[in-house]
């Protein structure tokens, strides 16, 4: 039998974090900006009981996490990055999958960089059956898998279009993301990752699906000094769903602004029965015809020209002059 302990074992330095999340409803609250960064930087590094990470990312995603403990883990993630300085006109956080129609955000992203725009493109991998997710098409619409900055950077100066996997360039947070079958609920890194913009980006867009936590997302930015607009995009990716309003909730140079896109369409689009990607490339080479897939590349082209700072109509005029005059032979 072993010896009873009679001395109290010391508090684990990251205790005091799940603490503060979890002392009850009168107990608990946010945690400050500097607190947030020291939490994730205790994570990144390898510091934590994976019980505690556990608990901590659950307490977070019950709460809701706010607009200063992003930034700060925002902070804690970019300290710790390794990436060389690589022009990016607009970081693409794809971190949601698509259920409901295609991802026609990335004929969008295509079509941009086929006109001069250099968009870096990053995501989690499929973690939600029933969803298709970008890694799985790149092959199929022939976008760059980069798996290092270098990589990167060759694609961007080749094609001005590349996508990295978030676990190639920040692994802690992959696999924290890789614990939602685990615990059953997606984490606030699905948030994070968005925020994150690891390249310093001239734009970084965001899309988040659940009403109220745009403007949230937003005042992250804000206090990372980030230029960035947050739409509710279609099935939680950046993507303008023609068959409603948008609403844009910009910041730039610290300041906040929104705005209102009318829906393009005067009737909703049924969706399609089934998801198939070929659809998607027959599309981009103009050998069939899809209404809401027209009119959701063309406005979603927009929103990238409306972040490098264009006004909607012009963006809108634009994006029908990038898509009509796209090289039909890059997929």
């Amino acid at each position: 039998m072993k010896p009873i302990n009679l001395v109290t074992p010391a508090e684990h330095p990251f205790a005091q974090f799940v603490r503060i999340l979890g002392k009850g409803k009168r107990g608990a609250r946010n945690l400050t900006r500097e607190e947030a960064r020291a939490a994730m930087g205790m994570l990144l590094d390898g510091q934590t009981e994976e019980s505690q990470l556990g608990a901590f990312l659950m307490l977070l995603r019950h709460k809701e996490e706010s607009a200063e403990e992003m930034a700060g883990f925002a902070e804690a993630v970019r300290a710790r990055l390794k990436a060389p300085p690589i022009p990016v006109d607009l970081d693409w956080p794809s971190y949601a999958g698509k259920k409901r129609h295609l991802p026609w955000f990335l004929l969008a992203a295509k079509a941009l960089a086929n006109g001069g725009t250099r968009i870096l493109l990053h995501g989690g991998g499929p973690h939600t059956a029933g969803r298709m997710y970008s890694e799985q098409l790149l092959d199929t619409l022939r976008i760059p898998l980069c798996r290092n900055w270098q990589s990167v950077e060759h694609a961007l100066n080749q094609q001005q279009l590349a996508f990295i996997p978030l676990g190639d360039w920040m692994p802690q947070l992959q696999g924290m993301i890789d614990l939602r079958n685990i615990l059953g609920l997606r984490s606030p890194i699905h948030s994070l990752a968005r925020i994150l913009n690891p390249l310093g980006a001239r734009c970084g867009l965001q899309s988040i699906f659940h009403p109220g936590y745009q403007a949230v997302h937003r005042e992250a930015s804000q206090l990372l000094g980030d230029s960035a607009i947050v739409i509710k995009g279609d099935g939680g990716e950046i993507e303008i769903n023609p068959d409603v309003t948008s609403h844009l909730y910009g910041t730039a140079n610290g300041v906040n602004w929104d705005e209102e896109w009318p829906a393009l369409s005067a009737l909703r689009h049924v969706k399609p029965p089934s998801l198939q990607a070929a659809h998607l490339a027959a599309f981009w080479r103009g050998e069939v015809a899809d209404e809401y897939g027209q009119l959701a590349v063309i406005s979603t082209v927009a929103l990238g020209l409306r972040a490098l700072g264009e006004s909607r109509e012009s963006a809108l005029q634009r994006a029908e002059q990038l898509w009509a005059g796209r090289d039909q032979s890059l997929v």
